[in-house]
């Protein structure tokens, strides 16, 4: 996908607008977030501009992906946490905001008041068989 010029992040990735950029490389970037959940809550995203996970093939997601346990491990000894959140929200439904696909890197720690909400519920009978056989169909496609 080509540059988005509306587009905050594909702004930044041409430099024209700032950011704290912690890697670039010609395939991602990543800086600090400029609302940060934490201390060193870190955003890494493709250089090419996607709306979302989906719009991406799987050889630009690996290429992409194989930043974040580095990155990761960077910005947990950075900040000294104890642990990290990897986020996607992908889609408006999701809490995506920015529509440039990215992860965000949340360093944790414990009692730093973020909180995480798990509503979890159970399937009715015979759900979960249907969901899952419309599932590998899908893969199947």
């Amino acid at each position: 996908m080509a540059a988005n010029d509306d587009c905050i992040f594909c702004k930044i990735i041409a430099g024209r607008l700032p950011a704290n950029v912690v890697l670039d490389t010609d395939d991602a970037l990543a800086f600090l977030d400029i609302a940060p959940l934490a201390d060193g809550h870190t955003l890494l995203i493709p250089k090419r501009h996607f709306s979302d996970l989906v719009e991406m093939s799987a050889e630009s997601v690996q290429r992409l992906l194989r930043h974040l346990p580095t990155l990761a491990h960077a910005v947990q000894s950075a900040t000294g946490a104890a642990g990290f959140n990897i986020l996607l929200a992908n889609g408006a439904v999701a809490g995506q905001v920015v529509n440039h696909l990215h992860f965000h890197i949340i360093p944790r720690d414990a009692d730093d008041g973020l909180g995480f909400r798990w509503n979890s519920k159970s399937y009715a009978d015979g759900v979960a068989e249907s969901l899952r056989q419309r599932i590998q169909t899908g893969l199947a496609d």
